[in-house]
């Protein structure tokens, strides 16, 4: 019988482009404000067409070349700081609320969730989710050593929750690293498949594919109801 029910955040309770869209926002104002540099619409343009034209890990590095803007290590990492460090403008998706709604009067809720802090933490803040969960752990306060696939945030999880391992499920939604150490414990895993997420890419690794996918958020109090 299923008594705790835990989430992750990015691309499971919303889309993680959203927060992106957020963050660049954010970034673009600081770098339209610098001497010279072109309006913060246009540095926006350019930002989002650098990351969703694949590059993701030096985003800004790349933008700034196409606007001709000079940069060096420092910048960057101001740049990257004032991203990790925004109050992102945020929605929690209609579906999402409601699906919350109705399963935390039958189960008892966790979020487990990778990330920087306090981005993380502004995210929930800006969702408006602290309410429906009983324990909220953030992978980063453990260690960055204990992100996932460590198992140390799903131990905390059913520490907390008081439950036990078969007891559990884990919804997620990138299989290369969010399935591996809950299926290690013998909880249940489920994957949500988002046609908007950010890691259409990623590598499932055998031991990390979810014993159940579903592909919209409404699909979940149902399937529970069958496990």
């Amino acid at each position: 019988m299923i008594s705790a029910l835990a989430f992750d955040l990015d691309d499971t309770l919303y889309d993680e482009l959203d927060y992106c869209r957020s963050g660049f926002s954010a970034v673009s104002s600081i770098i339209g404000a610098m001497p010279s540099a072109p309006a913060s619409e246009r540095v926006r343009e350019v930002l989002w067409d650098v990351f969703t034209g694949g590059n993701r890990t030096r985003t800004f590095n790349e933008a700034l070349d196409r606007l001709g803007i000079a940069c060096d290590d420092r910048l960057i990492r101001g740049l990257i700081t004032a991203y990790r460090n925004h109050s992102p403008e945020l929605t929690l998706p209609h579906d999402s609320r409601e699906v919350l709604e109705q399963l935390r009067g039958q189960y008892g809720l966790a979020l487990l969730t990778d990330g920087f802090l306090p981005a993380q933490q502004l995210k929930v803040r800006a969702l408006g989710i602290e309410d429906y969960f009983e324990c909220i752990v953030y992978t980063e306060e453990l260690g960055r050593e204990f992100w996932k696939p460590s198992p140390v945030g799903f131990e905390k999880i059913l520490e907390q929750m008081q439950a036990k391992a078969e007891n559990a499920v884990y919804v997620a939604d990138n299989p290369a690293k969010d399935f591996i150490a809950p299926n290690k414990f013998g909880c249940g895993t489920i994957r949500l498949v988002r046609p908007n997420r950010i890691h259409t890419e990623a590598v499932e690794r055998h031991e990390g594919a979810a014993q159940h996918v579903i592909r919209r958020i409404t699909d979940l109090p149902p399937l529970l109801a069958r496990l």
